[in-house]
C-alpha cells in the first residue's frame, strides 16, 4: 500500500484531528467559489462545481452555505478573490510533496509554504520538480460498512471506474478525471455513501521511509495541511507504521 493511500485512510481515522468542520466547510467553500468562477454557476454544465456540491452535501453543509458560495463565485454576491496556486518540494529522506493552495494572496501564501518546509527539514523547491511524478485521477472514497470487495468493484467498474483500492476503513474508486462526477453519481444512484470525491494527485512511484525520517515527514503534511490557505497535500512516501511513534 503506498504512502499517500495509507495517509488518506489515517486522514479517514483522524476525522476532527485534520480540521475542525469550520475548517472543512472553509476548504469546501473556497473550492464552490473557485469552481463556479472558472466554470459558471450552473452544476449541470460544470462537472467540478457538480462534485464540490457533492462533497458539500456529504459533510452536512448547510444549502444556504452553498448557494453564497457560487454567487460569489459567478459574481452575484461581493467575496474575496480566491486563485489556485501550486507548490512542490521535498520532504525529509527525499520524498515528494505537493501543495494545492487556495489564496487571496500569493505572496504571503509562498512564503508561508517555504517557511513550513523548511521548518519541518524539507525545502520547497521550482515550479515542476516533481509534479511529473504524479498523475492526477479522480478519487472517491467510500466507507467500508458492510460493502464486500465483489460488490463495490462490480458496481465501481460498471459505472467506468478504472480500479477500487482497499484502504483499511475506506474503499478508494479510482477514475480518469473526465468521469470523476460520473463514476460518483452512478455509485451514489446505487445508495452508496460517497465520503469525498475529488481530483487528486495519485504519486506513480514512492520512496520507503521509516522511524524518525518517517515522522518528520509526517509532521510536514500535518502542518502543511494546518494551513488555511492548503486545499490538498501529496506525497509519494511508503511508511512501515510500525516504526513510526504514535505520539
Amino acid at each position: 500500500m503506498s504512502g499517500h493511500n495509507k495517509w488518506s485512510t489515517i486522514k479517514h481515522k483522524k476525522g476532527a484531528a485534520d480540521a475542525k468542520r469550520g475548517k472543512i466547510f472553509t476548504r469546501i467553500i473556497k473550492e464552490i467559489t473557485i469552481a463556479a468562477k472558472t466554470g459558471g454557476g450552473d452544476p449541470d454544465g460544470n462537472p467540478r462545481l457538480k462534485t464540490a456540491i457533492q462533497n458539500a452535501k456529504s459533510n452536512n453543509m448547510p444549502q444556504d452555505n452553498i448557494i453564497r458560495a457560487i454567487k460569489k463565485g459567478t459574481g452575484e454576491l461581493e467575496g474575496v478573490a480566491y486563485e489556485e496556486v501550486t507548490y512542490e518540494g521535498y520532504a525529509p529522506g527525499g520524498v515528494a510533496v505537493m501543495v494545492d493552495c487556495t489564496t487571496d494572496n500569493k505572496n504571503r501564501t509562498v512564503a508561508e509554504m517555504r517557511r513550513l518546509f523548511q521548518k519541518a527539514g524539507g525545502n520547497m523547491g521550482e515550479s515542476g520538480c516533481v509534479n511529473w511524478m504524479f498523475e492526477r485521477k479522480g478519487q472517491i472514497i467510500i466507507p467500508k460498512e458492510n460493502i464486500t470487495e465483489e460488490q463495490i468493484m462490480n458496481d465501481a467498474l460498471e459505472a467506468g471506474a478504472e480500479d477500487v483500492l482497499d484502504n483499511e476503513t475506506v474503499w478508494e474508486v479510482r477514475t480518469v478525471v473526465s468521469d470523476l462526477y460520473a463514476v460518483s453519481s452512478a455509485l451514489t444512484e446505487k445508495n452508496y455513501t460517497i465520503e469525498e470525491s475529488k481530483i487528486s494527485r495519485i504519486p506513480q512511484n514512492t520512496i520507503k521511509v521509516e522511524g524518525k525520517v518517517a515522522e518528520q515527514v509526517l509532521r510536514l503534511i500535518e502542518t502543511l495541511e494546518e494551513s488555511d490557505d492548503v486545499q490538498d497535500v501529496y506525497a509519494n512516501y511508503d511508511i512501515d507504521f510500525s516504526t513510526v511513534s504514535e505520539e
